[in-house]
């Protein structure tokens, strides 16, 4: 079992950023890739990054590269989602996720435990 807790979300203007972070808990979390999601209001969640725990690797999804970046702080057992130049789209609940797979994975079901997520507000 996996207890994964996110926060940092809050309100930012646009062009601004925020970094959010993702605290992980459990037995064995090392086995556990961690995963970025987003939903934003009346839209499916939507994939944004992955920290690929056992590879070392990161991922950033198309359409945040550049802007987005995960990392890890291995002694905190903390992965963090740092958002910069965010835009008015970013507007999101952002949640972080633990999966089994050992590759990378961007589909939802492929991820077992979810935090409670984060509120992510974008105005100008």
């Amino acid at each position: 079992q996996v207890h994964l807790v996110e926060s940092g979300g809050g309100p930012v203007h646009t062009g601004g950023s925020l970094r959010l972070s993702c605290e992980v808990s459990g037995r064995n979390i090392r086995i556990f890739n961690i995963g970025w999601f987003r939903q934003a209001p009346g839209k499916e969640r939507e994939f944004v990054a992955a920290d690929l725990w056992r590879s070392g690797s990161t991922y950033t999804a198309d359409y945040v590269k550049g802007r987005f970046l995960t990392s890890r702080d291995s002694a905190k057992n903390t992965v963090y989602l740092q958002m910069d130049s965010l835009k008015s789209e970013d507007t999101a609940v952002y949640f972080c996720a633990a999966s089994a797979w050992m590759e990378l994975k961007t589909s939802e079901s492929d991820y077992t435990s979810w935090g409670q997520g984060t509120q992510v507000t974008v105005s100008p």
